[in-house]
């Protein structure tokens, strides 16, 4: 009767840690998921917005960018003008290294730049 507890326990064990397992797995997919919602801008998109457009109309088309990946993209790029927001992106190109920085001041696209991520 002990050994067949003992297989048991061992039994629901390993079924609480796969379970575990499995809802990590789904989370972190979700994350990855989330960070390509936010971070993903077309290359037709920056190509079409030019310094001097509403900051309104450029911000429309793009996505949030507020991920936990938005620090590691600011490395390697040129610096901030002064006085600007900016907000940074990856490319949807098959160059994923391809990073797009658009800056804002007095509600106007002030400039854009696009780097390799280092």
């Amino acid at each position: 009767m002990a050994r067949r507890n003992g297989c048991l326990i061992g039994c629901l064990v390993a079924v609480v840690l796969g379970i575990g397992l499995l809802v990590l797995l789904l989370f972190g997919v979700g994350k990855i998921v989330d960070v390509a919602d936010k971070t993903l801008v077309d290359p037709k998109v920056y190509e079409a917005v030019k310094a001097g457009d509403p900051a309104s109309e450029v911000r429309a088309k793009l996505p949030s960018g507020e991920t936990f990946v938005k620090e590691a993209l600011k490395d390697g790029g040129p610096a901030v003008p002064a006085g600007a927001e900016c907000s940074w992106y990856l490319s949807t190109s098959g160059d994923s290294d391809t990073v797009f920085r658009f800056c804002f001041k007095d509600g106007k696209l002030a400039e854009k730049a696009d780097y390799r991520l280092k």
